[in-house]
């Protein structure tokens, strides 16, 4: 089988976070599926809004070009921010698919369940993901975009409560949204979709795999 090779782009600049999302990546890719996770060294440390992702263009729209020109075993890309910082631009210019990871959570939560809501950071990014919904065409099927009141770098912080309150954002959105699957809204939530997954019985959705896996069907 010929190796899929899957860039994946953090568009922040937190190594840290890189390394969480590509723990993910490797675990979600088959055994001929190559990742490689990088981040820009400069730009906002996390991306929380409009104002942030503006900020991280530059910097991840340069790194994509970099790598599309000096690596041609790439086969697909991921853009490993909930926002899909960049995802349209880059999709129109690239040689390969480009897949965001937000994109891919909200078609896999719409296959799992009729309707999903998606548990996110802040409240600032609710209307950036509410127009990405609109364009991906499946904002009739999401019942909500929360947020859990975390800013992300708060995912990184071993001491943080962030995972008690994405439960309980959790626990509120399967008591009053009426729907089948929850879509987590961070690349830095990662990591906790298995353990959601069996608390809650119901498929708590990560766009990181979900994106590596996508990648990996159209390659």
């Amino acid at each position: 089988m010929r190796e899929c090779h899957i860039l994946v782009i953090n568009p922040n600049s937190t190594a840290s976070m890189t390394d969480k999302i590509a723990a993910a990546a490797r675990a979600a890719a088959g055994p001929s599926t190559r990742i490689t996770a990088i981040n820009p060294k400069e730009g906002p440390a996390a991306i929380q809004g409009p104002e942030d992702g503006a900020a991280a263009l530059p910097g991840l729209l340069k790194l994509f070009d970099e790598c599309l020109e000096y690596d041609p075993s790439i086969s697909a890309v991921v853009i490993a921010c909930f926002d899909d910082t960049g995802l349209w631009e880059l999709k129109a210019k690239a040689r390969v698919p480009v897949i965001g990871i937000g994109e891919a959570a909200y078609h896999v939560a719409s296959v799992a369940a009729e309707r999903f809501s998606v548990v996110t950071t802040l409240p600032v990014s609710i209307p950036v993901l509410e127009e990405n919904l609109v364009r991906t065409g499946l904002a009739s099927r999401c019942a909500k975009v929360r947020a859990s009141e975390v800013p992300v770098l708060e995912l990184e912080d071993p001491a943080s409560d962030a995972r008690h309150r994405i439960e309980a954002e959790i626990e509120t959105a399967l008591r009053e949204d009426a729907i089948g699957a929850i879509a987590l809204g961070c690349a830095g939530m990662a990591d906790l979709a298995h353990d959601l997954t069996a608390r809650f019985k119901v498929p708590v959705v990560d766009g990181v795999a979900s994106a590596v896996r996508l990648a990996e069907a159209i390659v």
